[in-house]
């Protein structure tokens, strides 16, 4: 380039139409995470921790279950696992068990490995586990196993119009 050329600007790279969903949703609500395309997966909270330099139990865990013949989403902290029946009785909700890969995308729109809490075709019930409170601000899939957004835990709340619940034991 000849000196004193205009340097062009830099063009960020579109995201993913899952994430661009994501990304709408979360403006359209106001919440100021930016979706941000990490190089390595993020498939797993570990991966997602490690990718991001922070503690496993900051990474914002989507779920997908189906209780009482209906989708429903668990936002747990990467740090613990979800007890089924636990939660269940604490949300006053019928047996949970774990969606079919199938099922999660019908709900979701997103694949297992990347559901993001919001950008859905329609809004799931949402438990939020209390021990994602324990981080000032916590990590998110945003639509693919690539992308995250920052986020805290009242913006999950008032996002997904959830419940606040613990989901261990």
């Amino acid at each position: 380039m000849p000196r004193g050329a205009p340097v062009e600007p830099a063009v960020p790279l579109a995201l993913p139409t899952r994430s661009a969903r994501v990304a709408a949703a979360l403006a359209a609500a106001g919440v100021p995470g930016t979706v941000r395309r990490l190089a390595d997966s993020a498939r797993t909270a570990a991966e997602a921790a490690a990718a991001l330099g922070c503690e496993v139990g900051a990474i914002a865990n989507s779920l997908v279950f189906v209780s009482d013949g209906e989708p429903v989403l668990v936002l747990t902290s990467g740090r613990h696992r979800v007890d089924t029946a636990a939660l269940a009785a604490r949300w006053g909700r019928g047996p949970l068990r774990r969606a079919t890969p199938e099922q999660v995308r019908e709900a979701t729109g997103q694949a297992i490995g990347g559901v993001a809490p919001t950008g859905h075709p329609r809004p799931l019930p949402t438990a939020v586990d209390r021990a994602l409170t324990d981080y000032p601000q916590v990590w998110a899939a945003a639509g693919t196993p690539h992308t995250v957004f920052p986020t805290t835990t009242e913006e999950l709340l008032r996002l997904t119009r959830g419940t606040l619940l613990p989901v261990g034991p």
